[in-house]
């Protein structure tokens, strides 16, 4: 019997390791909300408030959303700011008249404000939203407010 070649089976052997890590990073169901399995959440209504590590700011994120099969809807997020009583929208740079940069800033991250909920509507998780340039700050609040929400719904 004819020994086969150790070369080739090294070979033969990686392929088969790396094509098959390829197809499971790649795999996908379509309409099936994929999730760690360590962690399942229950289907209802939940609500998730977190000022993320701005403690010292009087800026509290508050994310309210459905989870129905799995899947996240119905997401609304607001900031408030409990100091001046009011909600964070686009007109709050007028809290900033005068300076430039403080005006950019919070246009920035009321684009945040609106763009994050459709982003975790697509993606449908919380770690595959990257923060858009110049909102760090709500994006930040965002996903602290989204975690604390399903600190509820496990």
């Amino acid at each position: 019997m004819k020994k086969p070649d150790i070369h080739f089976l090294i070979v033969l052997m990686f392929s088969i390791v790396f094509s098959t890590s390829i197809y499971a990073q790649d795999l996908k169901v379509p309409g099936k909300a994929v999730q760690d399995t360590s962690v399942s959440y229950k289907d209802g209504i939940y609500e998730g408030i977190s000022r993320a590590t701005y403690k010292f700011e009087p800026f509290w994120g508050c994310v309210h959303f459905t989870l129905k099969n799995g899947l996240f809807t119905d997401i609304n997020f607001i900031i408030r700011d409990s100091s001046l009583h009011e909600t964070f929208n686009a007109e709050y740079e007028k809290h900033f008249e005068g300076n430039a940069e403080y005006i950019q800033q919070s246009r920035n991250d009321w684009k945040g404000v609106q763009t994050y909920p459709k982003k975790l509507s697509e993606r449908q998780d919380i770690n595959k939203i990257d923060a858009i340039s110049g909102a760090t700050w709500s994006y930040n609040i965002f996903r602290a407010s989204v975690k604390e929400a399903l600190e509820n719904a496990k």
